[in-house]
């Protein structure tokens, strides 16, 4: 069933989009900043970076409109072949894609730089809704965890081959959709266990940690009922403890140099304020700086003399932090919460199963780009180098998070509509 209304913008949440045009307007007065030249004080200029995001913003808000546009049933009946579309450009980018700062991940056809990694997260977005929204699809079958995971590592591995770690990571942002639709806590539990495993095999002795967690099983064991189960599980969970700390030494090797630079600074292994560290060490100056008001629009010593690297991409939130102080830092984290809670919000609202999982998936991005892009800035995350969204400079990032964003727009607004 079709709506009847012929307004676009009918039934349209203007709370999230007058969140949506603050953030980027806020973002670009903070990249204005991070490489403000005085020779070129113009926001029109766009032979600037401050002139260029101008017309990314232009660019993204044509995109939105376009999107409004679209019947609400394309995004469900063409969402398999649209995630087809973004597997086909991450495996030609690795053949003839342009590689930047070490990444074979871009398209370049002249001045314009497209990513396909960043528009791979709404694709897989759209693809699992449309997969887990089919009639008869339960989260606790095994097929259909095979087939969810398949949507979301295959994009993973080739994201990978591209050298864009970071990127990767994204993707496991929606572990927390297929938890939401019924894939047990217990994986999810798992998973955090040997995440931990494989940074605490990093700091301690293997075998002392073997010892420990051999341990806690035989506690374990004579305080709970004794039975077969029970002592299958207790002693299948040390086996896969034990085999991932051994196992730690192997994935460690298998990582780049950089990457393992950037994991043992992180961990404290490594002390390299002048090297892979200093963006982090730069970044705590930067905000510490900013004390509680800020220095000031404008004001930022480190900022103004390009003390932190890539302060306009992954680290703007340092440029936030110096120049607005923990006020404005805070006015922009309370932005993004409330982005996320009104979204999971509408999601929960929605008629459409299909729907309510795509709102989840863009929920969960969200919240895992931002966690991890402020953690890195203030040294709780590792430097995987991930945009702050609406944010840090960059077409491909504020398309692609424009894009997401405005699909489940269009599909709350015509939430009384059952998407298949």
């Amino acid at each position: 069933m079709r709506s009847k209304s012929t307004n676009i913008f009918s039934n349209i949440d203007w709370i999230i989009v007058l969140i949506y045009v603050v953030l980027v307007g806020f973002g670009l007065l903070n990249i204005y900043a991070a490489v403000f030249n005085e020779d070129h004080p113009s926001l029109l200029d766009f032979s600037q970076k401050y002139g260029k995001q101008l017309v990314w913003i232009g660019t993204a808000f044509f995109l939105a409109i376009i999107i409004m546009i679209i019947d609400a049933e394309f995004y469900a009946a063409f969402a398999f072949p649209i995630y087809i579309i973004a597997i086909v450009m991450l495996i030609l980018v690795l053949f003839i894609g342009t590689t930047i700062s070490g990444s074979r991940s871009w398209f370049r056809v002249g001045d314009l730089g497209i990513q396909p990694a960043e528009f791979a997260k709404f694709t897989v977005n759209l693809a699992l809704a449309k997969y887990l929204s089919i009639m008869n699809i339960k989260m606790t079958d095994l097929k259909t965890k095979v087939y969810s995971f398949m949507f979301i590592c295959l994009p993973i591995l080739l994201i990978l081959l591209e050298n864009e770690t970071g990127c990767s990571l994204v993707f496991f942002a929606f572990i927390f959709v297929l938890y939401r639709e019924g894939l047990s806590g217990n994986i999810l539990l798992l998973g955090f266990l040997l995440a931990l495993l494989f940074i605490l095999a990093l700091l301690i002795d293997k075998l002392i940690l073997v010892s420990i967690i051999g341990s806690l099983a035989i506690l374990l064991f004579l305080l709970i009922k004794k039975n077969k189960q029970n002592l299958l599980i207790i002693f299948g969970t040390f086996i896969i403890s034990a085999s991932a700390i051994y196992g730690t030494d192997y994935a460690f090797e298998h990582l780049t140099g950089h990457q393992k630079t950037l994991i043992n600074v992180f961990l404290g292994k490594e002390v390299d304020k002048n090297g892979k560290g200093y963006n982090v060490n730069q970044a705590k100056i930067a905000i510490g700086s900013g004390g509680f008001t800020g220095k000031g629009y404008l004001e930022g010593t480190q900022t103004k003399y390009d003390f932190v690297p890539e302060q306009d991409t992954d680290f703007i939130f340092c440029t936030v932090g110096e120049e607005w102080g923990f006020i404005g830092s805070t006015i922009v984290v309370l932005l993004f919460i409330t982005l996320i809670v009104r979204i999971i919000f509408l999601a929960e609202r929605q008629r459409s199963v299909f729907s309510r999982i795509y709102g989840y998936g863009v929920a969960s991005i969200l919240f895992f780009h931002l966690t991890v892009n402020i953690g890195m800035t203030i040294g709780l995350a590792p430097v995987i180098g991930i945009p702050l969204p609406f944010f840090s400079y960059g077409g491909s990032s504020l398309w692609s998070f424009t894009i997401l964003l405005f699909i489940f727009l269009k599909l709350d607004s015509h939430r009384l509509q059952i998407l298949r």
